[in-house]
């Protein structure tokens, strides 16, 4: 890799993990407030409901897998399957934010629910077209899509609980 490669490759990943991390703090802006903490806490919880410390550790994780994926794909050699999936990707991390603010910010966990199902339709759909160019990117994926499949389950449950 010549250095110019090279500093294109390492300002590409810088830029995944920009967008990545401003999504990540975007929906933090909802997530992370009293009138969300007093909210949540009155919800009626599923049992399986994870400890509140679980969730800023898995997303930390998510969120560097997801910036790495994207950034593996956008390396790739140019193609159809490659801009599908950067488009997918894009996709996946604008429903990923709406999430937050859609669930914590104005409290519609049944609208939430929606999304949820829209996120995890195109991570799988992400993955499916990213094993095309990039195995490594799709992999690095399928923590995300597990994650996402439990958190839709437990917003189901947390819809349901408190309709």
């Amino acid at each position: 890799m010549t250095m110019t490669n090279k500093t294109r490759a390492l300002l590409g990943l810088a830029g995944f993990g920009l967008a990545t991390a401003g999504v990540a703090w975007y929906g933090s802006r909802f997530s992370r407030n009293s009138q969300r903490d007093a909210w949540y806490q009155d919800l009626e919880k599923p049992s399986f409901t994870p400890p509140d410390a679980v969730f800023p550790v898995v997303w930390t994780a998510l969120y560097a897998l997801i910036a790495f994926s994207g950034w593996r794909i956008w390396c790739a050699a140019p193609s159809r399957d490659r801009d599908k999936a950067l488009r997918l990707w894009i996709e996946q991390l604008a429903e990923n934010a709406q999430w937050s603010k859609l669930f914590f910010g104005q409290h519609r966990p049944r609208l939430a629910l929606g999304d949820i199902v829209a996120l995890e339709q195109s991570i799988l759909g992400y993955i499916r077209v990213a094993k095309k160019v990039d195995r490594a990117a799709a992999g690095a994926f399928i923590p995300y899509a597990a994650w996402v499949a439990f958190a839709t389950v437990l917003n189901a449950e947390i819809a349901r609980l408190n309709s």
